[in-house]
C-alpha cells in the first residue's frame, strides 16, 4: 500500500512503471522469437558486446544509449553473418565477440577522465532513474518493433520454425534472419535501463519461456509474455521499494521464481495427464 501511495505522488515512480511496461512490450514480442528459435546464447552475445559501444560513447562524450543502440545493431549483423556462414564455429565466434565487445568497452571507460557513475546504471540497471526522455526513446523503439513484427509476422514465423521450408517458399531467409537479430538488438537496448546490461537476457527470455508452456501459437505467446513482463516489472518494483534494494535485480528474481514454479506446475500437470492416459 505504501508503494501504491508513493506511486500516486512521485513522478519518478510513475516513469519507472511506464518504463517497465514499455520494456515488457519489447521483451514479450521479440523474446518469443528468441525462445522459439532458441537463440538465447546469440542474444546474450549481442547484449554483452553492447558494452563496447557504450564505452566508446562515454569516451567521446556521446549519450551512452545511442552508442549502445549502434553497437547492438552492428554486433547483431556481424553475429548473424557468422551464424549463416560459419555455423560450425557459431558458439566459439559468439563467445569471442561477447568477450571482445566487453573488453573494448572496459578499455574506453578506463581512458575516460573522471569517475563514470552513470555506468553502473547501465550495467546493473536502475529503473528509478528513467526520465521522460528515456520514455520517448523507449516508445519509439517499441513502435519500430511492433510495426516490423506486424508487417512481417508470417515471414518471421516461417523462418523461426523451418528455414528450409522458408527457402522453398521463396522467402529471403538471410534478410529476415538478420532483421530478427536487429530486433533483438533493439530489445536489448530497450531493457538496459530497466534491468541493466548484465541481466537483460533473463527478462528477454523468461516471460516468453513461461508463456510457451501454456499457449501454442506465437501470437498468444507474445501477448502472454508481454503481460507476464508487466507483472514481473510491477511486482519487482513494488517489492524492492520498501527495503530499498535494487529494483532490476528484484525484477529478475521475481521472474526467475515464477519460471521455476511454472516449470514445476507444468511438469506436475504433464504427469497427471500421462497417468490419466494410461488409466484409460
Amino acid at each position: 500500500m505504501e508503494f501504491v501511495s508513493s506511486l500516486m505522488q512521485h513522478k519518478f515512480l510513475q516513469y519507472a512503471l511506464m518504463g517497465g511496461i514499455m520494456a515488457s512490450i519489447g521483451c514479450g514480442v521479440v523474446g518469443s522469437y528468441v525462445v522459439v528459435k532458441r537463440i538465447g546464447f546469440l542474444a546474450g552475445g549481442i547484449a554483452h558486446a553492447v558494452l563496447g559501444g557504450m564505452g566508446a560513447a562515454f569516451f567521446f562524450g556521446v549519450e551512452p544509449i545511442h552508442g549502445a543502440l549502434l553497437a547492438a545493431i552492428v554486433v547483431a549483423l556481424l553475429i548473424g553473418w557468422i551464424t549463416l556462414n560459419w555455423r560450425q564455429q557459431e558458439e566459439t565466434s559468439i563467445g569471442a565477440m561477447w568477450a571482445v565487445g566487453m573488453a573494448i568497452g572496459i578499455l574506453f571507460i578506463s581512458q575516460t577522465p573522471g569517475y563514470q557513475s552513470d555506468l553502473m546504471t547501465y550495467l546493473f540497471g536502475n529503473i528509478l532513474l528513467i526520465t521522460a526522455r528515456d520514455l520517448w526513446l523507449m516508445a519509439v523503439m517499441d513502435v519500430v518493433l511492433l510495426v516490423t513484427v506486424t508487417l512481417f509476422y508470417r515471414q518471421f514465423l516461417i523462418v523461426a520454425f523451418d528455414e528450409e521450408f522458408a527457402r522453398l517458399r521463396g522467402i529471403p531467409v538471410v534478410f529476415f534472419h538478420l532483421l530478427l537479430l536487429c530486433l533483438v538488438a533493439i530489445s536489448v537496448v530497450l531493457l538496459i535501463r530497466v534491468v541493466g546490461l548484465i541481466l537483460v537476457i533473463a527478462l528477454l527470455t523468461l516471460p516468453a519461456a513461461i508463456a510457451m508452456q501454456y499457449v501454442h501459437t506465437v501470437g498468444r505467446m507474445m501477448a502472454l509474455a508481454t503481460a507476464l513482463g508487466v507483472l514481473f516489472c510491477t511486482t519487482g518494483l513494488a517489492v524492492s521499494y520498501q527495503p530499498d534494494v535494487p529494483a532490476g535485480a528484484t525484477i529478475i528474481l521475481v521472474a526467475g521464481a515464477a519460471y521455476l514454479l511454472s516449470m514445476l506446475f507444468h511438469n506436475y500437470r504433464q504427469r497427471i495427464k500421462a497417468r490419466a492416459a494410461i488409466s484409460r
